[in-house]
């Protein structure tokens, strides 16, 4: 569960070597790709779960992310400086999945222009408020990556952080961003599937055994028959961000658990010994991280 960043590193001053994207995978055909679409679709909450859930598990609060935006940059990540290394100066970043912008914010020093890429106007909102109060140049597309791809424009850096997990065709996702990069994609997610760190209490609140996958190396293997070529680095992230109030932590558990709200003091006795509370926020652990990098192919 992601609930919580960097400066300016010498842009490489070699050029990229282009990947060769494979033709034989057009679609996500490929069996890494197939074995990822179906470990996803195993996530599936039961119909009945799901029918009798007083609130959409899906909603994403904007707390959170803001929260996890206004902490970018308090620690320089390797996903921050990879794409740092391949920003030239006054270059631009596409963020893809932006949310408030924790990917590409830490960028804005450096770069020319910001294009965040989300699903959701109040996200959108979020990351224009805080590109402005940087003094960054700020564009924002709504929609879902790769369908609003081709009114995207290309940018000399591509960052998409902690979306491939909702990616079911993660080949056409990763060609797409590939694509929309001049220099380097540079990807980042957690090691094991982000709702992973909730299997206990699916299985103590429904008594239903979550999956296990897929996981980051499952990720490696589609980019791989896709014809890229990524580079890794697996890191522990600290703790930034979170929930101003504890118990706006306790109802997003509950809503994602897709139970009513006088469940709340048996999920708190259930979470209480993972729950952080730092600089006057509340949230839990991050799983570890992986940063995937690779050459864009734009022109």
């Amino acid at each position: 569960m992601k609930l919580w960043g960097a400066h300016s590193c010498p842009a490489s001053s070699d050029p990229p070597t282009r990947p060769v994207l494979a033709s034989g995978t057009v679609g996500g055909s490929g069996p890494a790709a197939e074995r990822w679409r179906r470990a996803l679709a195993e996530w599936a909450i039961p119909e009945p779960i799901l029918a009798a859930a007083p609130e959409s598990p899906w909603t994403f609060p904007i707390e959170l992310f803001a929260s996890r935006a206004d902490h970018a940059g308090e620690t320089e990540t390797p996903s921050a400086a990879k794409a740092l290394e391949a920003l030239p100066e006054g270059g631009t970043v596409l963020d893809v999945g932006c949310g408030a912008g924790a990917a590409s914010l830490p960028l804005a020093s450096r770069a020319s222009e910001l294009i965040g890429v989300d699903p959701s106007r109040d996200m959108l909102s979020a990351f224009e408020e805080r590109a402005a109060r940087l003094g960054t140049t700020a564009t924002s597309i709504e929609g879902r990556w790769p369908e609003v791809a081709p009114e995207t424009p290309v940018a000399d850096v591509t960052v998409c952080n902690h979306v491939f997990y909702n990616a079911p065709d993660l080949a056409d996702f990763a060609r797409a961003l590939t694509e929309h990069a001049r220099r380097r994609v540079v990807v980042e997610l957690t090691r094991n599937h982000p709702q992973s760190s909730l299997n206990d209490l699916w299985l103590r609140f429904h008594g239903l055994h979550r999956p296990a996958r897929p996981t980051a190396d499952d990720a490696v293997e589609v980019l791989t028959e896709a014809g890229l070529r990524p580079e890794r680095a697996d890191w522990q992230p600290q703790q930034r961000g979170g929930f101003a109030d504890r118990k706006d932590l306790i109802a997003w558990v509950r809503r994602r658990l897709c139970l009513a709200a006088d469940r709340d003091p048996e999920i708190e006795r259930a979470v209480a010994g993972r729950v952080l509370e730092r600089d006057g926020l509340a949230g839990f652990a991050q799983q570890p991280v992986v940063t995937l990098w690779w050459d864009g192919v734009a022109e």
